[in-house]
């Protein structure tokens, strides 16, 4: 694979065609915190798994923009691909 989707699995791509916008923003999130781990997580939701101190976070959302918009807000960062 080339291009914006290389490295996603074909249950990530999937999800991952409904929003093709968030895919540059996705691998801009990726290389700033190679330390969330993002993918995947079944029934047709985004997961994030965050390590903490005590343990690890985990989020899901449907739609890949409103995970990254709460990465973002968990990060206090403001993405260059989201909306404000």
């Amino acid at each position: 694979m080339t291009g914006g989707y290389a490295g996603m699995s074909w249950r990530a791509l999937r999800l991952a065609r409904e929003e093709p916008d968030q895919v540059l923003r996705l691998q801009a999130f990726r290389a700033a915190h190679p330390e969330v781990i993002i993918g995947d997580g079944g029934f047709g939701v985004w997961q994030a798994r965050i390590t903490e101190p005590d343990g690890e976070r985990i989020i899901s959302r449907y739609a890949l923009r409103e995970l990254l918009d709460k990465l973002d807000k968990l990060t206090g960062e403001a993405g260059p691909f989201q909306d404000r």
